[in-house]
């Protein structure tokens, strides 16, 4: 039994970690003019500041992609650049604003080739 509580605390301590985690960002990222990404809205002009969770190589459609996930603490959205093997300074725990139309592709909303700055 003393096994069980102590697995439920490492869950417990872990869970309350990434909800600090994503407090701080949303936090970080709050400002006037941007839009979270758990609100931003589908085929209009959004402006989004994140972190870069992961950074894959991926090709779609016999094209070379470069994807990654943008967290702001309120949502995840799937960056992609078609035609892209490497960008310099794009590396998970990178902080950036990036700039386009939000699309969905199965069920996945994906931000294609956007407009971008990497933040201090």
């Amino acid at each position: 039994m003393p096994e069980k509580s102590r697995l439920r605390r490492s869950i417990s301590k872990w869970a309350s970690s990434s909800d600090h985690y994503a407090r701080d960002l949303r936090r970080t990222y709050a400002d006037s003019g941007l839009d979270t990404i758990a609100e931003a809205p589908d085929r209009e002009m959004v402006r989004l500041r994140g972190t870069l969770r992961t950074v894959t190589l991926r090709p779609r459609g016999g094209v070379p992609a470069l994807e990654a996930e943008l967290f702001d603490g309120s949502g995840v959205i799937t960056i992609v650049w078609l035609g892209r093997r490497r960008i310099a300074g794009i590396a998970p725990g990178r902080s950036m604003e990036v700039q386009g139309r939000i699309g969905a592709h199965d069920g996945t909303r994906i931000l294609y080739n956007p407009r971008y700055e990497l933040m201090p």
